[in-house]
């Protein structure tokens, strides 16, 4: 497994722990074009609006969830 898709699948269980969200699974394309950088950016964000108790921008965090076809 890439470091990428280990750092989608930390997003994926960082989206998970938010109460009222439904389980997340992240689209795989995003591989394609976020490097590892950004998805670093994106834990950190999602840690720190945890540890500061803000309510998540689930418009946001919509974006990256995988669409069942």
């Amino acid at each position: 497994m890439s470091k990428k898709q280990l750092l989608i699948e930390d997003i994926e269980k960082l989206l998970n722990t938010y109460d009222g969200i439904h389980k997340t699974d992240i689209n795989p394309s995003l591989l394609e074009f976020m490097d590892e950088e950004t998805l670093i950016s994106i834990i950190d964000s999602l840690l720190t609006q945890k540890e500061e108790s803000k309510e998540p921008d689930t418009e946001w965090l919509e974006q990256f969830k995988k669409v069942d076809n």
